[in-house]
């Protein structure tokens, strides 16, 4: 029996896909869930999973093909081929690693090792292209092949992390293998072209095995650990130690090759701790440990010393970034000493900072009262810090990527401008004054002017349904709900959660949807779906004390509001008798930026009008 493989949905308003790759030949077999192919849409690239197991017996989509959503890509059966032809044949050297006993696919591994430690910011397993898909078919095998003494305990995999999302990075193992794992005690960090999120245990017991590496690509329903059963023989260490460990085995017959690993992990200058430091084989405790003393004997040296004995500082070690590490160095911090705050207990920059400063305050405060008494030392403001990160060159995480991605093609999409009104928000300011202690105390929340600006521009989207649409080919989709994109700062960067069905709600609803969005956000909560749906975008960039801007347009939307500094000033105010005089009022910026294609000046300006009006009646039920 023979079933056919279709191209399937890669997102809400994605019609059709080109193939790109064929990942496997006519005549291979193939699981459920091994990747089959490679798929490009406008919005992104990604691997096509196998729905069903047997043989690739014909492939109906050769390469640079464009197939639409539902067509069929290939035919899958039981039994052998009919030919053998029909695929790219460079694909014929990928299939090699499968094939390959354990011990002959390692030998690529040790190879590889030394070009990655040899080339400062190199690192392998976040190398884009066509080299990432075949990472996993190198490292899978062996990893397979170690768990056969572990067959009673229960699989890990990959869940879906939203409707358009298909795989997803592993960027760091929260445990390790043999550590207790309670059901839903976060397992590991994964991050997607969406978001950055924690994958909790489904199970509990103990962590046998751990089968896919850090910076690894896994599709959705791929295996990531086992947790239970018996664990392999040989096996002490975690999973990013199993490389160095399978490189020491054959050492005695390639005695150069670990030499010139060792080599840089024991005399590698400052510049190269960092590249070598997200590798990995590199988050284990040890490693940390020889890379302080030579950078800092005298402060560090000694905590490594003790943190033999004591694991509290092991454990702290291995969530240290480079960065953090050098940012400890240069003010002499004691890792070991600091309490993290990230998550899973991870010291951040901030921490270092704060531990510094705490460290000068005791040796500060004495030396004007002892030194000058009368001089005025006080009196100048404090310098400002210099960055850690001046004169240092780090690699793009994959959030960063994904924004630089997506901006530049939202103004390759469309034709954007921006058009700024002056609004006067004195009455808002107000009604908030009067009412913010009991708004808290009632519904739990803090009540910001966002709510009010909400709220106004919901109204203002029902009556302008052309900002509240997008392009979808040759049509235009007015949408039928306004669910409102919320611009959040994070620490890993610019993250747009939605607020779905927010034309429904008040100003308490609002308050609290956004106030909960933006929370879940900042704490590394937030869901895909949660990413997904947003009809109209709203930026404060006013929270850092900027008048105005010119924001980027959250593609497929086609207008974004900016919301500038709420700043009190004289200004020109009419009377109710029609007298002009000059007042204080506070007054804010609102710059919408919109699609030209479908917005035109005299539509946003009417917008912006009615946006206007409503805030400065001051008419809300709060």
């Amino acid at each position: 029996m023979s079933e056919r493989v279709t191209m399937p949905a890669l997102g809400e308003s994605v019609t059709e896909g080109t193939v790109t790759r064929w990942l496997k030949n006519v005549g291979d077999r193939v699981e459920v869930d091994e990747p089959l192919l490679e798929v490009s849409t406008d919005k992104v690239d990604t691997e096509i999973p196998s729905p069903v197991a047997g043989t690739l017996q014909e492939i109906l989509a050769q390469e640079d093909d464009t197939v639409p959503v539902g067509a069929d890509l290939a035919v899958i059966g039981d039994g052998e081929a009919p030919s053998s032809g029909g695929a790219p044949a460079q694909e014929q050297t990928q299939e090699q690693p499968h094939e390959q006993p354990q011990e002959q696919a390692q030998e690529p591994a040790q190879e590889q090792a030394p070009s990655a430690e040899d080339q400062p910011g190199s690192v392998e397993p976040q190398t884009p292209g066509d080299d990432q898909p075949q990472q996993p078919a190198q490292q899978a095998p062996p990893q397979g092949g170690d768990t056969g003494g572990s067959g009673s305990g229960q699989t890990v995999v990959m869940p879906a992390l939203g409707e358009s999302v298909t795989e997803g990075t592993v960027t760091r193992w929260l445990k390790s293998e043999g550590d207790d794992v309670a059901t839903d005690e976060p397992l590991l960090e994964v991050s997607t072209d969406k978001v950055d999120t924690e994958i909790p245990s489904p199970y509990s017991g103990k962590l046998t095995k751990i089968l896919v590496a850090e910076d690894e690509v896994v599709p959705v329903g791929g295996e990531l650990a086992v947790i239970g059963g018996s664990a392999p023989a040989q096996q002490e260490a975690p999973a990013q130690q199993e490389a160095p460990a399978q490189q020491e085995a054959p050492a005695q017959q390639q005695a150069p090759a670990p030499a010139q690993q060792e080599a840089p992990a024991q005399e590698a200058p400052a510049p190269q701790a960092p590249a070598q430091q997200p590798a990995p084989q590199q988050p284990s405790a040890p490693a940390p440990q020889q890379e302080q003393p030579a950078r800092q004997p005298e402060p560090i040296g000694a905590a490594v010393g003790g943190g033999a004995s004591a694991p509290s500082e092991s454990d702290a070690a291995a969530y240290v970034t480079p960065l953090v590490r050098k940012l400890a160095a240069q003010h002499n911090v004691d890792l070991g000493s600091i309490q993290g705050t990230g998550v899973g207990g991870r010291i951040r920059k901030q921490d270092v900072l704060d531990a510094a400063e705490a460290a000068k305050q005791p040796a500060a405060q004495p030396e004007p009262a002892t030194a000058a008494p009368a001089a005025p030392a006080p009196a100048p403001s404090a310098p400002a810090q210099v960055s850690p990160k001046r004169g240092t060159r780090e690699k793009m995480s994959r959030l960063r990527k994904v924004i630089a991605q997506r901006m530049v093609e939202s103004l390759q999409v469309s034709a954007q401008l921006t058009t700024v009104v002056e609004v006067d928000l004195t009455k808002i300011a107000r009604i908030r004054e009067r009412a913010k202690k009991d708004f808290e105390a009632r519904e739990g929340t803090k009540l910001s002017y966002l709510p009010f600006l909400a709220l106004a521009t919901c109204e203002a989207l029902k009556s302008h349904p052309n900002l509240n649409s997008s392009v979808e080919g040759d049509e235009v989709v007015y949408h039928g709900s306004e669910n409102l994109s919320i611009a959040v700062d994070t620490d890993k960067g610019l993250i747009v959660p939605v607020v779905k069905n927010a034309g429904d709600l008040n100003i308490a609803g609002l308050a609290r949807a956004i106030a909960d969005v933006a929370d879940r956000t900042r704490n590394n909560k937030i869901t895909p779906d949660d990413l997904a749906g947003g009809t109209f975008t709203i930026t404060n960039t006013g929270s850092r004390g900027a008048l105005f801007d010119t924001p980027i347009i959250n593609q497929p939307q086609v207008a974004i509001l900016g919301t500038g500094s709420i700043v009190k000033r004289p200004v020109v105010v009419t009377d109710a008798d029609g007298g002009e005089t000059i007042a204080i009022r506070s007054m804010m910026y609102l710059a919408l930026s919109y699609d030209h294609r479908i917005v035109d000046g005299a539509d946003a300006a009417r917008f912006l009008a009615t946006l206007k009006a409503r805030l400065e009646e001051g008419n809300f039920d709060v």
